[in-house]
């Protein structure tokens, strides 16, 4: 996972990696649900129910556990497309310390006040893809990593302007003017946190699987509410939206086959071992076939936002790179993404993610009490638009004020349109096959401090 493993497995200077014998291999982390779910009543297994689409169990939390902001949440198990849930949930409070410079030149960053300085909430949920492995150890993990960026950066948070030098020493007397000529705020060094985290969560999760011997990835959508702001950052194809009661508002960048396709043909063009001699880098309409050799067909490479034509060469009919369309489409191996190839494993490591984070102002937002935000993986968001969701949204809320679980109970409604169970609102009464996990948060609820678990 972390640009030191990509550069000792796969480039220049090294052999490919050889096929594994088959045979057990040990997890990193055992399988296990969120934490906040215990007490919930089911299981926390792969077997824990029929895995029909008709009859898989939603899980919530046990009514009496509130989460942060009193959240809801509610998740499905796949049907039967691998044997765990491989989405992961986890949400907290998260407590910032203070953090002074030593008075010595040689002294670090000292850790003076033991008690918090600052506290925010977190949300995350995280789709495994080649097994629930890296979804666990980002659960386990990434709020930690944020913790820690937050607190090298705290003094430049609170201060009215980002000093130049953290200590507060004054080198030049017109860095205050260098700063604000780069439009630096303290919502930048927020955003600079969430991105480091990535990283560094990146990075321990490469070396645990390393060390096990295991493969997979994950994707990654987090909210983190800090200083009236909530921040929104995305790795993957699991999407936020804000719902109110004359808007919807998308909250997340999306990573997906047709928005990283040319950056991942680019890096197969540089390092075309990459593609084990399996794959082709080229993107055609379909699979091509034998009867396509020799005649000119469709395709487009790393360098092209168009199309061309190109006489179909031997090498053509290898299992394309890219294939498939819109949110069905499959990229082999990108950003969080990893999928097994017989006795190979492709992964294409991203190592210069835009995470593009999100500030929503609360404070300037005039909160009504059905405003909310929806984060959810794929799994509903394949079945369901943003206008499905945000039509079931306010005609649920509209009419449950008074329940006080009704938070959960709306992620499990969103969860059971994704089942087939055509009531008129989705239209087509389709069905997710796919894990579908859902964070439900209610702006309106912020100021009442909840801490959560």
């Amino acid at each position: 996972m972390s640009a030191g493993w990509f550069r000792r497995r796969f480039l220049p200077g090294g052999p490919l990696p050889e096929p594994r014998p088959a045979g057990p291999r040990s997890s990193p982390v055992p399988y296990h649900r969120p934490r906040f779910l215990r007490g919930s009543g089911s299981s926390p297994s792969a077997t824990d129910a029929s895995r029909r689409p008709d009859s898989r169990p939603v899980r919530s939390p046990a009514r009496g556990r509130t989460l942060p902001w009193n959240a809801g949440y509610a998740e499905i198990i796949n049907a039967e497309k691998s044997e765990f849930n491989e989405d992961q949930a986890a949400c907290g409070k998260l407590c910032i310390r203070r953090c002074l410079f030593g008075i010595a030149e040689d002294q670090e960053w000292l850790t003076v006040c033991p008690e918090e300085f600052l506290t925010g909430h977190y949300w995350a949920l995280f789709d495994g893809h080649g097994g629930p492995a890296a979804a666990i150890l980002a659960a386990n993990t990434l709020h930690s990593c944020l913790r820690r960026q937050l607190e090298a950066v705290v003094e430049g948070m609170v201060a009215t302007q980002p000093p130049m030098h953290l200590s507060g020493r004054c080198v030049c007397s017109s860095d205050p003017h260098f700063v604000e000529e780069k439009g630096i705020r303290a919502e930048d060094l927020v955003i600079g946190a969430l991105e480091s985290a990535f990283q560094e969560c990146d990075d321990v999760i490469g070396r645990e699987l390393e060390a096990s011997g295991q493969v997979g990835g994950c994707t990654a959508l987090v909210a983190v509410s800090l200083q009236g702001k909530l921040y929104v950052a995305n790795a993957g194809d699991s999407r936020a939206i804000l719902v109110r009661r004359d808007e919807i508002r998308v909250l997340s960048t999306e990573f997906t086959p047709e928005t990283e396709r040319q950056r991942i043909q680019q890096l197969a063009f540089i390092y075309p071992e990459l593609l084990a001699g399996e794959f082709t880098r080229l993107e055609f309409p379909r699979r091509l076939k034998g009867d396509d050799l020799g005649e000119k067909v469709l395709f487009r490479d790393h360098h092209m936002n168009g199309w061309s034509y190109k006489q179909v060469e031997k090498s053509d009919l290898k299992y394309p790179l890219i294939h498939g369309q819109g949110r069905q489409a499959r990229l082999l191996g990108t950003l969080a993404v990893s999928r097994g190839l017989g006795d190979h494993q492709l992964r294409v490591l991203d190592t210069n993610i835009q995470l593009k984070p999100f500030l929503l102002s609360i404070p300037q937002l005039a909160l009504e009490e059905e405003d909310v935000v929806i984060m959810a993986t794929d799994g509903l968001w394949d079945v369901l638009s943003n206008e499905q969701v945000a039509r079931l949204v306010r005609r649920f809320l509209t009419g449950n004020r008074e329940d006080p679980h009704r938070f959960s109970e709306l992620a499990k409604m969103l969860i059971h349109n994704t089942q087939g169970k055509d009531d008129g609102a989705t239209g087509e009464g389709q069905v997710s096959y796919d894990d579908v996990s859902v964070f439900v948060i209610p702006l309106h609820s912020q100021d009442k401090g909840n801490s959560g678990q």
